[in-house]
């Protein structure tokens, strides 16, 4: 397979703030939090992210040793959910976004997580059908990205996982 996923370290800070940011200038709408405003965090914002204990990101990686993937797992209502998936258009269609999800459907299973929550705008048709397909199904639960995007509607979606 063309592609590597690794879980980061708090080394790689400077890695993820790089690709996070590519995420959020290239799909604004995909995300809660706004480009203007991560790229202002400070560099120990960074390095707790990747410190955390009850969290994780993987990156995934081209052949050529390009990042062009990017997930992270993390508490979410007392379990943990699947938050800051994205995939490079240039590496989308490839497989990349079935890897990064399954490295979080096996981190959280190993760490003992009976489910596994997300939101998913509604209008991402691609990212629905890879999530159904992982087996993931809507909880019923709606929302809207926090301004200035509240007219984005999204929704929140399961996995039950295996012991």
């Amino acid at each position: 397979m063309p592609f590597d996923v690794q879980q980061l370290r708090t080394g790689d800070w400077q890695r993820v703030r790089k690709i996070r940011l590519r995420a959020l200038a290239e799909t604004p709408d995909a995300f809660g939090a706004v480009f203007a405003t991560e790229e202002k965090s400070p560099d120990q914002v960074w390095q707790n992210r990747l410190k955390s204990e009850v969290a994780a990101t993987f990156v995934a990686t081209s052949n050529n040793g390009d990042d062009i993937g990017l997930i992270t797992t993390a508490p979410y209502d007392e379990q943990v959910g699947l938050y800051s998936m994205w995939v490079a258009p240039e590496a989308r269609k490839q497989g990349v976004a079935g890897l990064l999800v399954d490295a979080v459907i096996t981190w959280a299973t190993s760490h003992g997580f009976k489910k596994l929550l997300l939101d998913v705008g509604d209008d991402n048709r691609a990212a629905i059908a890879l999530y159904a397909s992982k087996g993931f199904t809507p909880t019923g639960v709606t929302g809207t990205l926090p301004p200035p995007r509240e007219q984005i509607h999204e929704h929140q979606q399961v996995l039950r996982l295996r012991s």
